[in-house]
């Protein structure tokens, strides 16, 4: 595996602001691709790369490590976990599906005229996203509009779940960003989610729910094909 890529050197703050800090910086060179799976850490190579101490490395790590992004073997140091296409379609499709369905149809009589309203402006920063060939901003938007339904559905033990598996989830979409031939079909397919929760008709919902989610991670092919 390649050396560690030049990371930013962070402002000075407290011990925790610069754990999250550290935390931020890493999840970020992850998700985005650049810490390949693979890839060495070590406390002290972290360290001097962001020109702060080992201590918030340390805890940054140990943070990362309880989100799935890195694991941490004894004498070996830490490694960026990958995201395998067996993972996606055995373990983040069911528990997506699952947990998705449940949300989206306890959020629909609960979605106010404001709620859809937000959800629209994501949809709207997915297109501006598209149309500016910003991939990143594009996964991100997606990210937030399914957080932002599952936090609506007021289900609490469904949020926990969905924040314990959004970093490798939001990993995996940075990924697939750049593989759309027309990006623009991201937005489209998150019209329709906005469509089938107006409709009030759950089985409609179940349905426009599990294919958007086996749509986009069923395969590894182009969804716009």
């Amino acid at each position: 595996m390649s050396a560690l890529p030049a990371l930013p050197a962070l402002p000075s703050g407290s011990l925790a602001s610069r754990r999250e800090t550290v935390a931020d910086v890493l999840r970020e060179a992850i998700t985005s691709g650049r810490l390949e799976a693979g890839q060495k850490l070590t406390e002290l190579g972290v360290a001097e790369q962001l020109g702060t101490s080992r201590a918030p490395v340390r805890e940054a790590l140990r943070q990362l490590e309880q989100e799935g992004l890195v694991i941490s073997y004894p004498y070996r140091g830490t490694e960026v976990l990958g995201v395998s296409q067996e993972e996606i379609e055995n373990v983040l499709v069911p528990v997506r599906t699952s947990l998705e369905k449940f949300a989206f149809r306890k959020a629909m009589p609960r979605l106010t005229d404001a709620d859809y309203a937000h959800l629209q402006s994501l949809v709207n920063n997915m297109e501006a996203a598209a149309d500016s060939a910003d991939a990143a901003l594009l996964a991100d938007e997606d990210i937030r509009f399914h957080e932002a339904v599952v936090t609506l559905s007021d289900q609490q033990h469904c949020l926990q779940i969905w924040r314990s598996i959004q970093p490798r989830v939001r990993a995996y979409f940075r990924r697939d960003a750049n593989h759309y031939s027309d990006a623009t079909v991201v937005a489209a397919q998150h019209r329709e989610l906005i469509d089938a929760l107006r409709t009030g008709d759950e089985r409609a919902l179940d349905r426009a729910v599990t294919d958007h989610i086996h749509t986009h991670f069923g395969t590894t092919k182009d969804p716009s094909e």
